[in-house]
């Protein structure tokens, strides 16, 4: 809650600094993954035709596996961005996806958004919301604040995964007080910070790609930056359930624990107390 709040003043105070950053400020392609979720896709493609269009010219929709419903058909007048369509030929993981369908991206601003996010209406431009917060001097990514379908907020910002962390939390229940990264469903980057930490790292095929990006992001001076406007995603935390994805996510905390970006942000902690700059 400390580092959410956090979040909020900082973006609260920025934008008020920052009324000179106009709707001219920059544009917006979106980078979003079904993997069989056609429903999904079509809803939020809808939803960022109805509500997001100032801000959005571009959506990059890849098909990782076969699907003949899609793409969705057009509103009447058609779609309000360009919608391009990637077909894989083999399924890729999490990042390879996204850093393939933003490469060479030439708008101002850069989106990953989950295929199962809700854009709820009377937050106005969610996704113009956070790409001011972008604007704002030091930010390196942005993020709305999670919550379920029921409006509870979900714990989409996080403290350093650590083995010690993960036994705390999940034998004793202990409460995070720090931001040091963010769930990566919804997240809008300037440009030129993803081309500098260059995406994702693809070793991770699935999970620990955000834990790691938001180190990168921190490390390289950029801070993260918590908008308070709210998206629906409930998070099926498939790891708990399945056999193979509770598999990729003890790879994927390996991955991470072997990283020299985690060392980095893990000596930064020790010896400041905070990973941003």
């Amino acid at each position: 809650m400390l580092a959410a709040l956090s979040g909020y003043f900082y973006w609260c105070n920025a934008v008020s600094e920052n009324k000179k950053y106009a709707d001219d400020a920059g544009n917006l392609v979106v980078s979003m993954v079904s993997h069989g979720h056609a429903a999904h896709v079509t809803s939020l493609l809808y939803q960022l035709a109805e509500w997001s269009s100032a801000r959005v010219t571009r959506v990059v929709l890849t098909l990782n596996i076969p699907e003949p419903d899609m793409p969705p058909a057009p509103p009447e007048g058609g779609w309000p961005f360009v919608l391009d369509i990637v077909r894989n030929p083999q399924p890729q993981g999490f990042g390879a996806n996204h850093n393939q369908a933003l490469a060479g991206a030439d708008e101002a601003f850069v989106c990953v958004l989950n295929p199962d996010v809700v854009l709820l209406p009377e937050q106005g431009d969610v996704l113009d919301a956070l790409c001011r917060a972008a604007t704002t001097p030091g930010a390196g990514m942005a993020c709305p604040v999670q919550v379920d379908a029921a409006g509870h907020e979900q714990d989409s910002r996080r403290e350093l995964t650590t083995p010690l962390s993960l036994l705390q939390r999940r034998l004793l229940g202990r409460k995070q007080v720090r931001m040091d990264w963010v769930n990566a469903a919804c997240v809008v980057l300037p440009a030129q910070v993803w081309r500098a930490v260059e995406g994702f790292d693809e070793r991770f095929f699935m999970y620990c790609e955000d834990v790691d990006l938001s180190l990168r992001v921190q490390l390289a001076g950029w801070c993260l930056v918590v908008v308070p406007v709210r998206i629906v995603h409930a998070g099926q935390r498939a790891s708990g359930r399945q056999w193979m994805h509770f598999k990729w996510h003890l790879q994927s905390l390996w991955t991470l624990w072997q990283s020299p970006a985690y060392a980095k942000a893990r000596c930064r902690l020790r010896n400041v107390g905070h990973i941003a700059p």
